[in-house]
């Protein structure tokens, strides 16, 4: 009955507030259940009235007058039901859009910082919470508390047939305890490897050529083969287990109902009820058991919305609160790393140590060092992807990290190591799907990457779609529309990981003209590469080793340092300049 003690005791989160917000609806609903079953009781009065005068007085106006009154009486307890039902609707509707928006930044929040929930299960966990708790299991809820009321009926009518009734609903309750503690362990087994073989697949799909190339699908196969193993073993288990009590809550109710045919003929022998009240009696046990029989059949449901909605709480609660910022303006580009230490999660030893250097508006740093020295880590704390264990990075003196997100990236330019476009036109990846970023300013930042005359080329120009993560293209034309992307609206800060690993020639003399035309227009640029040649326009170097600085200076004495290794040192004043930040 876990599912059941969410409700009081909700977190303070988004999705906490939501359901917060959704006691009033239930009230209102509560309010029509409530009506809703005061005018259920017309039937048993319908059948008690036939049964008890009109058979007796055979008096056809009485018969018609009746059937009216109880078809009207049905119509309006339908419509109040369906009134119920767009209550909830209406309220799932609106825990959505309340919700949807921060489970979906929250999955990019755990993706940055390598959280392994960083799935789109998130969002069919969000539907699949959000479609119980306003279907009809969750509305079966709204019945529960109206059980005593039709059991008072019947003890009214009768106390042995009330205790009976009372005794079956009080079996029935038993029967569905026993069974969510006897699947409930199982199913969440089958559930868990289930995402697991969902996300090693979509791993494996993602990186098909490299499995198929290499022969990789039979022992692939048999990893999948194994979570999959556990799914079908435990889900089966969970099945036989919910099958056995299934099959024993129907044999339950179907005893329930013979038992009430029998009690009240046998009361109807003794002449303690009116024999209208037979028929009376078993429509009033079957309403008073049925909001138990649908729980019971809305069980699995009911657990998997438990389940989901654990998913989305966890992933809420360790996602990074968006912080609260004053709109700032566009920076002049002086960037200043202070006292950085990061470790990502899960790893024991820090990726960066100490590292400290400062940058003018308008210089261009180059990056290097030997893989694993920590450059894309440095890039991804440079435009606030990570946050520093410790330290800090300012931009203009502000924050990168706390930074609004939005506002940071109209003044921010990155172009990732991997570049990866989304599925849709050349221009929208240009114009990173934002609204209102004109043709002017897409062929503006394609001419800048100078990418602009071969998007000309391709089939329908800026139009082309590029299909499923940029599929379409070839890793060196998705780094220069990557490129593109990165230099819209001619952005004041750079930083480029590894820009010409997918360049042709033609492409690097382009990423070259690219580098120089940002210097020209004032922004301050982040190189990060293993070829030297990319340097060329570079103010500075920077040279990483093990996470800490190791040469930091003007670029011509940095590199010569690098290039004669086996020279006499320079002069202490000049190496403490060369090495500043070390």
């Amino acid at each position: 009955m876990k599912f059941l003690t969410f409700l009081t005791d909700l977190p303070d989160n988004v999705l906490g507030r939501a359901l917060r917000e959704g006691r009033r609806p239930a009230m209102v609903a509560f309010g029509f259940s409530l009506v809703s079953n005061v005018l259920y009781l017309a039937l048993p009065l319908y059948t008690y009235q036939v049964y008890g005068r009109v058979l007796t007085s055979q008096s056809q106006a009485t018969l018609w007058s009746l059937t009216l009154i109880t078809l009207f009486v049905f119509i309006i307890s339908s419509v109040i039901d369906d009134f119920r039902a767009r209550i909830l609707i209406n309220y799932g509707v609106a825990l959505d859009q309340r919700v949807s928006g921060r489970v979906f930044s929250s999955l990019f929040d755990a993706a940055v910082r390598g959280g392994a929930g960083a799935r789109a299960q998130a969002l069919r966990d969000l539907d699949q919470f959000r479609q119980a708790l306003t279907g009809i299991a969750a509305a079966a809820f709204f019945d529960v508390p109206w059980i005593p009321v039709f059991l008072g009926v019947l003890f009214i009518i009768d106390p042995l047939i009330g205790v009976v009734t009372l005794i079956g609903a009080a079996i029935l309750v038993m029967l569905a305890i026993a069974q969510a503690r006897a699947t409930q362990s199982a199913l969440k087994e089958a559930n868990d490897a289930a995402l697991r073989s969902y996300a090693f697949t979509d791993a494996a799909l993602r990186n098909g050529e490299v499995v198929r190339a290499m022969g990789m699908l039979p022992t692939l196969g048999q990893a999948w083969a194994r979570h999959r193993a556990v799914t079908i073993e435990r889900g089966a288990a969970a099945s036989e287990a919910s099958n056995f009590y299934t099959d024993a809550i129907k044999a339950v109710r179907m005893g329930m109902q013979v038992l009430t045919i029998g009690l009240g003929a046998f009361l109807i022998l003794k002449g303690s009820i009116h024999p209208g009240m037979l028929f009376a009696n078993m429509i009033l046990v079957s309403r008073a058991l049925q909001p138990i029989e649908k729980i019971v059949g809305s069980w699995d449901p009911l657990n998997a919305m438990y389940r989901a909605y654990l998913r989305l709480n966890q992933l809420l609660e360790t996602a990074e609160a968006p912080a609260a910022a004053t709109a700032l303006p566009r920076p002049l580009g002086k960037l200043s790393v202070e006292g950085v230490n990061f470790a990502p999660p899960s790893v024991q030893r820090l990726v960066l140590s100490g590292v400290n250097f400062t940058i003018e508006p308008s210089e261009v740093l180059g990056v290097i060092g030997p893989s694993g020295a920590g450059k894309s880590t440095l890039a991804r704390l440079l435009v606030g992807i990570w946050k520093p264990l410790n330290g800090v990075v300012r931009l203009d003196g502000a924050d990168v990290f706390t930074w609004d997100r939005a506002d940071f990236g109209r003044y921010v330019g990155y172009l990732p190591q991997d570049t990866e476009l989304f599925a849709g036109t050349v221009r929208n990846n240009i114009a990173r799907f934002r609204e209102g970023v004109t043709d002017e300013e897409v062929v503006a930042a394609a001419q800048l990457a100078g990418v602009h005359e071969l998007i000309l080329r391709m089939p329908k120009g800026y139009d082309t779609d590029v299909g499923e993560g940029g599929t379409v293209l070839s890793a060196g034309q998705r780094q220069r529309v990557g490129l593109a992307r990165c230099l819209l609206g001619n952005p004041a800060f750079v930083v480029l990981d590894e820009p010409n690993a997918n360049l042709d020639a033609e492409g690097e003399d382009a990423l070259m003209r690219a580098i120089d035309a940002m210097k020209a227009n004032g922004a301050t640029v982040v190189i990060i590469s293993h070829k030297p040649g990319v340097f060329r326009a570079a103010d500075k170097m920077l040279v990483l080793r093990d996470g800490r600085v190791e040469l930091f200076g003007p670029r011509d004495q940095v590199m010569a340092r690098l290039v004669k290794p086996a020279q006499p040192q320079a002069p202490a004043a000049e190496v403490r300049a060369v090495e500043g930040g070390r």
